[in-house]
């Protein structure tokens, strides 16, 4: 009894492992049940012609659905899986010229989303490509021609333009597209952009070489100022010192033994500071030095 049980057990088991996923393969391959992902969509098509669109994410039970004859898809039709999700391109250096004939590269970056399955399907046997394509031209024709100035400065205008032009014919194949931003523009010829990166250097250096002539100028006018300031504080102090020395001079004489000694003291100094020899004479030898010049003369 207890063998049966244990028998009757793994049967079921292996059943239940390896015949469940093979009946759900079988009843999902019949097209009878189906799963749909997030922003994702499934075209069911027989005999060439539409017969359901599914983008509700979930399980679908497909002939309560759209029909019994969806079984017939497996054999007679086929089954198309769309990503519904925003996609983004960036279109890199479309070739344009300017109003002055400059040879430009403008950078396209613009968003997409499928909104129209069917028509994404069936009305062009490449939309992405076509899009592609039609906003390279309508770049290529809406921006060309216009100013350099505005070409390098007004990009959110360009974006507008491009934008307008682009979305009807979009929306026929099934796109709705998004934000269009002209994202880079820059010139093309090399021996241009040499010359521009020449003149700026020039430009820079000219700039730079002002501004130190500016700085020296500057300097030159401070210093002149300060010498001058400096000329007529020494020029007040030459004239003041004659007078200072006057009135000392004169305090001094009015005393007759300080004046004395100053003249002894000034006279010592010159003789100190002057290249004459000094003889020194003992003390009476003077007198007779004095006679024997005289005697000798």
């Amino acid at each position: 009894m207890f063998s049966e049980i244990v028998t009757a057990t793994v049967i079921t088991f292996v059943v239940m492992m390896l015949g469940l996923p093979l009946l759900l393969g079988i009843l999902k391959g019949f097209c009878f049940f189906t799963t749909v992902q997030e922003a994702s969509c499934k075209v069911y098509v027989l005999f060439g012609k539409v017969i359901g669109t599914i983008a509700e994410p979930g399980l679908h039970l497909l002939p309560l659905k759209i029909g019994p004859h969806v079984l017939l898809v497996r054999f007679f039709g086929k089954v198309h899986t769309l990503d519904m999700r925003l996609d983004q391109r960036y279109l890199r250096s479309r070739a344009v010229n300017s109003e002055e004939g400059t040879p430009m590269g403008i950078g396209v970056w613009y968003e997409k989303r499928i909104t129209d399955p069917v028509a994404y399907l069936f009305e062009n046997s490449d939309p992405e490509g076509s899009l592609r394509a039609n906003v390279t031209n309508t770049t290529v024709r809406s921006l060309s021609n216009m100013p350099l100035d505005d070409m390098l400065q007004d990009r959110h205008m360009m974006s507008r333009e491009v934008r307008s032009e682009v979305s009807p014919k979009s929306e026929q194949w099934g796109y709705e597209l998004g934000s269009v931003y002209i994202r880079k523009v820059h010139f093309r010829d090399a021996g241009m952009i040499h010359q521009i990166e020449q003149k700026v250097v020039n430009r820079l250096t000219q700039v730079t070489s002002a501004i130190r002539q500016a700085g020296d100028n500057q300097v030159d006018i401070i210093k002149s100022a300060a010498d001058r300031e400096a000329s007529i504080e020494f020029a007040k102090a030459h004239a003041v010192r004659p007078r200072l020395v006057g009135e000392t001079l004169k305090n001094i004489g009015e005393d007759p033994e300080v004046l004395a000694i100053l003249f002894e003291i000034l006279e010592a100094e010159k003789l100190i500071n002057s290249d004459g020899q000094i003889i020194l004479l003992p003390d009476g030898a003077a007198t007779d030095v004095l006679k024997a010049l005289e005697t000798s003369r």
